[in-house]
């Protein structure tokens, strides 16, 4: 199991991909929505807000978040580590249940390319 600190350079990790993004990647990137990241076998939850291509005022929160963002994931801390490090395929991930992504419409739209 990943422990909290490896969990926020995942996430500080994912921000410096997206900001180094180019062409479809990148305009998906550039929505300017609120984000958490909650890891459900550390009962915590990451907050932070995507804009501009990167994730922006990373903080972190014992439990569930205490305000629904815009764009809402759930995962354990492992899998979190292993997408970002390109071991674990979000389409896959999220088809077996292992990561939820709750968005608007339109968002989930535009980050399908993420995906």
């Amino acid at each position: 199991m990943a422990d909290a600190e490896e969990c926020r350079q995942a996430l500080e990790q994912l921000s410096r991909n997206l900001a180094k993004a180019t062409g479809d990647v990148r305009k998906a990137a550039e929505l300017d929505r609120s984000l958490s990241c909650r890891i459900t076998d550390l009962d915590l939850t990451f907050t932070g807000r995507l804009r501009g291509g990167s994730i922006e005022n990373l903080r972190q929160a014992p439990g569930a978040p205490a305000a629904k963002a815009d764009i809402r994931l759930t995962m354990s801390s492992d899998d979190l580590v292993a997408l970002v490090d390109g071991g674990l395929n979000f389409a896959s991930a999220w088809a077996a249940g292992r990561v939820r992504l709750e968005a608007g419409f339109r968002d989930l739209l535009r980050l399908r390319t993420l995906l």
